[in-house]
């Protein structure tokens, strides 16, 4: 079964994390949901360093552009750089509509690019959207993984 609808949101907003908690639970969403507040702490997730040496590895990364230590935008240049990484899609999912952000987002190779929905309504909608397709509908790699890697 998948981690969780992304396995690791990367957002420093508590509200919005709560908001993304509530949509889930709306939309009975039964993926494991981990967050993290900023781009080193998740970057130390997603390695498994420190207190997250044994952290699941996430089928899913939801990630937001604007945090602090360490911007989004950052987070996925490392995360798409690294052998171990690079498999797990990363949906952007964060405010900003900026044609500059989108491009550099794309050029990063993120999966997919959503602006944040303000309406409660829309945004269950977002969240139930990403649920079914990426954790229903697509074939996702193990964890993943590198090929040739065993899994931990």
């Amino acid at each position: 079964m998948p981690q969780g609808i992304a396995g690791k949101p990367i957002e420093d907003s508590a509200s919005d994390v709560r908001l993304t908690r509530e949509a889930m639970d709306s939309a009975k969403v039964l993926n494991n949901l981990n967050v993290v507040g900023d781009g080193v702490e998740a970057m130390n997730y997603l390695r498994r360093e420190g207190k997250y040496a044994n952290a699941p590895r996430p089928d899913l990364i939801l990630l937001d552009l604007n945090m602090p230590r360490k911007d989004g935008r950052e987070v996925l240049a490392e995360v798409k750089g690294d052998p171990d990484l690079k498999r797990i899609p990363v949906v952007i999912l964060t405010v900003s509509k900026a044609e500059e952000d989108v491009l550099k987002a794309y050029n990063l190779h993120a999966n997919c690019y959503i602006s944040k929905p303000v309406n409660l309504a829309q945004f269950l909608k977002v969240v139930e959207s990403i649920e079914s397709f990426w954790l229903t509908i697509v074939e996702l790699p193990p964890n993943g993984s590198a090929p040739g890697k065993k899994k931990a």
